[in-house]
């Protein structure tokens, strides 16, 4: 079917002859190039949203691979020297009976950032293949993924805290690791990855069930 008309009754600003801009929301005519308030770029639908998606989300990726594998924290005492993954040290927390905070870290290091990737994945996937089911889950799990972006920093924050509090010469150090230099990698590369989506072309998969 063709890729005009409205959906449920409703137009799009395309189907109105509008586009508004991605940086103040100035509504302006379809043909307009850039924008009379604050001179951005004009542009009704990002053609290379879902290249730019898949760049950064496999960017991220490959960065979430070593931040698990190698460790986190290092800390160096008197007597000896421990290095912790994040995984080792959610167990180390729970051992401990630090169960609470065990499950910040686990939520914010393991499963908000593999939820963020399956997220992402089914967003870009869902529109390459022109799905027009669950539309309104789709814009709800975009959102999510926007919101909970800045959280997953969690624990590189922590990292850095102790790094800069515990340092007592040749008592006690703690030093990041090398994992936490390609989590904190791995989330910015998955916040690009979410920027870059166009949650326009939802819609415009919708619209080719029309």
């Amino acid at each position: 079917m063709g890729s005009s008309g409205p959906i449920n009754g409703l137009i799009s600003a395309r189907d109105a002859g509008l586009v508004a801009c991605q940086r103040c929301g100035q509504v302006h005519p379809l043909q307009t190039r850039y924008c009379t308030r604050c001179d951005g770029p004009l542009q009704s639908r990002d053609t290379e949203s879902l290249q730019k998606v898949w760049a950064w989300l496999i960017a991220g990726m490959i960065a979430y691979i070593p931040a698990n594998i190698y460790p986190m924290l290092l800390t160096s005492t008197l007597v000896e020297r421990s290095e912790s993954t994040i995984i080792g040290g959610v167990i180390e927390l729970f051992d401990h009976g630090s169960w609470g905070i065990a499950t910040i870290v686990f939520a914010a290091s393991v499963l908000i950032p593999v939820g963020k990737f399956i997220a992402i994945m089914y967003l870009a996937i869902s529109v390459q293949r022109q799905s027009a089911a669950n539309r309104h889950e789709r814009h709800k799990a975009y959102e999510v993924v926007e919101f909970i972006g800045r959280w997953s920093m969690i624990d590189v924050f922590v990292v850095a805290i102790l790094s800069a509090l515990v340092q007592l010469d040749t008592i006690a150090t703690v030093n990041p690791g090398i994992a936490a230099v390609s989590f904190a990698l791995s989330v910015i590369f998955t916040m690009l990855s979410a920027q870059a989506f166009d949650s326009r072309l939802i819609w415009d998969a919708d619209r080719m069930q029309q």
